[in-house]
């Protein structure tokens, strides 16, 4: 039975009485969902790889170009300080916030495969104008159009996926999203490896095939399901229902169909899902879900190393190649332990992945500043001995990162949200997101050349900040139903005194329970 209730006795809540089997529809609907991840994880691998080879470079950034080749001391950490260049990686980001206001609303009254589908078409006519790029302002309009493809996918794919999975596997079939974003990162720096050897126009190959996941991605739309979410949400009871059995694998969902509709009524109820997500009723899930973990996720520095990892290696005095192939070795970590978290976090939950993770992840910052304080910055290469052992470092730290704040941080927020609110608390989301993704991807490679080493001390200290957010204000989620996640907060020690709740004392004494 599908997992997570209430305690016996609270009226309305039957998540006790919901049944699901596995069917190869579900799985289906979930695989094409998740193509969405591929899209801004081929982005993530590929735009670090491009920005670091020379073709591309002596096209359009010639004074990187030739600043890469020189060796003296103040070039070491600040080769790729380019503002111009690091525009070519932000913009995109900075388009995806902006287009995810505009997917709200589409994913609301036009459902979730509306958004999919803009989205991937949006991806492809930017991969198609970034391959035949003649100059900046055609780089920059692609990666704009790329931007709006990644505003609505992140928009609509995370809420896809959570209405979508039963509550007691709902963690693993989220995080399929991060795990297509982690093989999207993976094969493009695959794809970069190859492509730098073929002159003078790889950097082309690499950014045209940011194409196949947009098509792959459409297809997908157009042949898959609508979440019954979605269809109960506009009224369609009847598609809905049949939907729900088809993906539940029973015909026995009367339980959580009702509990779908009372969520809808109340849903319809509100006019302005936006000023409705700023009453007291809904702060912690605004604080924690909308704000907080959106950001934290970029702030982990994360983020950072795959947009330029290559960049990073051949700052550290990696060859191009060698620095493209550590790079594909890091990104390795992050899909295996994007895997790992699949199987582990519905078993373990999710705190415990964030703040097992999160000590891992400061410590391999620390380790990283100290050595660099130590070996690097002096006008000369690093040693082969050191330079692998800052890849195994960063590896670990990646490996942390994969299976806690990389796949949790779009988790943990899509299940936070009642459906009343859902839709535009995740444009919040995703807008949070692709702020601090901008903001980091723009200022990363100045920090670097100004701060140095002491970047990654930055960093660490972020991490201590984030895993005490969590540690102290985030509720176990782990096979508790989406509609029944506000009764976490309503016996929460410190949430409980900020929401206020207007509903009578026995209800916010409800405790939710993991049902077997």
């Amino acid at each position: 039975m599908a997992g997570g209730g209430v305690e016996s006795g609270a009226p309305g809540k039957r998540a006790h009485l919901y049944e699901h089997r596995f069917t190869h529809y579900f799985a289906f609907t979930c695989v094409v969902g998740a193509l969405g991840g591929s899209l801004f994880g081929y982005d993530l691998g590929v735009s670090g790889g491009v920005t670091s080879m020379d073709d591309f470079l002596k096209e359009f950034f010639p004074d990187v170009f030739r600043r890469k080749q020189e060796h003296q001391n103040e070039t070491d950490y600040c080769k790729y300080d380019n503002q111009v260049l690091t525009l070519f990686t932000s913009s995109l980001y900075i388009s995806a916030l902006i287009m995810t206001f505009f997917a709200s609303p589409l994913t609301r009254k036009k459902g979730r495969k509306a958004s999919i589908i803009a989205g991937a078409l949006s991806f492809l006519a930017g991969a198609i104008l970034n391959a035949a790029a003649k100059n900046i302002a055609m780089l920059i309009i692609g990666r704009v159009l790329l931007g709006g493809g990644i505003g609505f996918g992140n928009q609509a794919v995370p809420l896809y996926l959570s209405e979508m999975a039963p509550a007691k596997n709902r963690g693993a079939v989220n995080q399929l999203f991060q795990f297509t974003t982690c093989a999207g990162i993976l094969i493009a720096n695959l794809v970069n490896y190859f492509t730098n050897k073929i002159h003078p126009h790889g950097w082309r190959i690499s950014l045209g095939l940011a194409g196949v996941p947009a098509v792959l991605m459409l297809i997908g739309g157009l042949l898959c399901a609508e979440t019954p979410n979605s269809l109960v949400e506009q009224g369609k009871l009847d598609e809905a229902r049949k939907v729900l059995e088809k993906v539940r694998g029973t015909k026995n969902v009367d339980a959580e169909f009702e509990d779908l509709k009372e969520a809808s009524e109340e849903a319809r109820a509100v006019k302005s899902p936006f000023r409705t997500l700023l009453r007291r009723k809904y702060r912690p899930q605004l604080i924690i879900g909308a704000l907080g973990i959106p950001a934290f996720q970029q702030l982990t520095g994360n983020n950072s190393i795959l947009f330029y990892a290559p960049v990073i290696f051949q700052s550290l005095g990696f060859g191009a190649n060698a620095a493209l192939f550590s790079s594909f070795i890091t990104n390795g970590a992050l899909l295996v332990a994007t895997v790992i978290s699949m199987f582990l976090v519905d078993k373990f939950g999710r705190r415990k992945f964030f703040l097992e993770a999160g000590f891992e992840m400061i410590c391999c910052m620390i380790i990283t500043a100290v050595v660099l304080a130590l070996e690097f910055g002096h006008g000369k290469e690093l040693g082969k001995g050191i330079s692998a052992f800052l890849v195994i470092v960063i590896f670990l730290f990646v490996l942390a990162y994969g299976r806690s704040w990389g796949p949790l941080g779009w988790l943990v927020p899509s299940e936070l949200f009642p459906l009343e609110i859902r839709s535009a608390a995740q444009s919040i989301v995703v807008c949070v997101n692709m702020i601090f993704t901008a903001l980091v991807a723009q200022l990363f490679l100045m920090s670097l050349c100004h701060l140095k080493y002491g970047i990654f001390l930055l960093f660490a200290g972020l991490i201590i900040f984030m895993s005490c957010f969590v540690f102290f204000l985030l509720p176990e989620t782990k096979k508790v139903p989406i509609e029944e996640i506000y009764l976490l907060f309503e016996n929460h020690w410190f949430w409980k005194h900020i929401i206020r709740s207007d509903q009578d004392q026995k209800t916010s004494n409800w405790k939710p329970v993991a049902t077997i």
